[in-house]
C-alpha cells in the first residue's frame, strides 16, 4: 500500500504512478479535493490520526509543517516499510550560489526552522528527506503566472532559481521509497538559472508581454533567493533520470 499524507499537487503525481497496481490511500481534510482523488481511483482519509501503517506500506509526507503535525504522526509510521519526507531548500536560508546535501542549514527564518525540525521527526523514524526547489508542471509555475500577467520581476531578475518538474519529482519520491537508504538529499532540475533569463524564455516561447519589475524586498520571500540546487548525489544514487532536465523542457509551448 502507498499512503501519500497530504495528498496535493506531488502526492498526487506520485499517486498516479503507483495506483493502477496497488491501494493508493490519499489524506486531505478539502471535500473538493477528496472528490477529485476519488475520482483517480485513491481512497481518501481525512483524519490523517486515523492512518494505520505496517511493514507494508510505503509513506509520502508531503503536507507543509506546522510545528505540531510532523511529531504526532512520525511515531505512527516507524513501522512503514519506507518513508519519504518532501522537505524544501528553504533550508538553506538567505545563501548565495550553489547549494548540495553539504551545504549547511539555516534556522534564521520561522520557515526554516518549521521545516528543520519537521525533518528531524521524519528522520527519527527512518525517513529519506529530499529538499526541492520550487515546483512547477503544465498547469502551475513561473511559465503560467507570466502567461496570466499575474507575475511581478523580483529586483533585476538576476537571482538564480532551481527548480524541478513535478513529475521528476515523484520520480526522486518513488526512487527514494524503493531504495530506502535514510538519507537527505538535495534534488532539482540541471539548469538553474537567472529569474529573468527564464521570464524572457517563456515570453518568447508563448509570445507574451514581459511583466514588470519590483524591488528585491517587495517581492515575496519565496523570490528573494539566489540559489543553484546541484542534485547529482541524488541522481546518482537514487538512480533516477530527469524528464525535464531544463525549464526549456518543462515551460515549452
Amino acid at each position: 500500500m502507498l499512503l501519500v499524507l497530504g495528498c496535493g499537487y506531488t502526492g498526487l503525481a506520485v499517486a498516479r504512478r503507483r495506483v493502477a497496481t496497488e491501494r493508493v490511500v490519499g489524506s486531505t481534510r478539502d471535500p473538493a479535493r477528496a472528490e477529485a482523488l476519488r475520482r483517480e481511483g485513491l481512497e481518501v482519509l481525512a483524519e490523517v490520526d486515523q492512518c494505520v501503517v505496517d511493514s507494508q506500506t510505503d509513506v509520502v509526507v508531503t503536507f507543509p509543517p506546522d510545528g505540531v503535525a510532523d511529531f504526532r504522526l512520525a511515531p505512527k509510521c516507524a513501522g512503514a516499510r519506507a518513508v519519504v519526507y518532501l522537505s524544501s531548500t528553504a533550508v538553506f536560508g538567505a545563501v548565495h550560489g550553489v547549494v548540495d546535501d553539504t551545504t549547511p542549514v539555516r534556522r534564521d527564518t520561522e520557515r526554516a526552522a518549521l521545516r528543520l525540525d519537521a525533518e528531524a521527526a521524519w528522520r527519527a523514524v527512518g525517513a529519506t528527506v529530499l529538499r526541492a526547489p520550487a515546483i512547477y508542471g503544465p498547469d502551475r509555475g513561473l511559465h503560467v503566472r507570466v502567461r496570466a500577467g499575474k507575475h511581478r520581476v523580483p529586483g533585476d531578475g538576476s537571482q538564480f532559481v532551481s527548480r524541478v518538474h513535478v513529475e521528476d519529482l515523484a520520480s526522486f519520491v518513488l526512487a527514494a521509497l524503493a531504495r530506502p537508504r535514510r538519507e537527505t538529499y538535495v534534488v532539482g532540475d540541471l539548469e538553474p538559472a537567472a529569474h529573468g533569463a527564464v521570464v524572457d524564455f517563456i515570453c518568447a516561447e508563448w509570445d507574451c508581454a514581459r511583466p514588470p519589475h519590483v524591488p528585491l524586498e517587495q517581492s515575496d520571500e519565496t523570490l528573494r533567493g539566489d540559489r543553484r540546487v546541484d542534485p547529482r548525489r541524488a541522481l546518482a544514487e537514487l538512480g533516477v533520470e530527469l524528464a525535464y532536465p531544463s525549464y526549456r523542457d518543462g515551460m515549452r509551448r
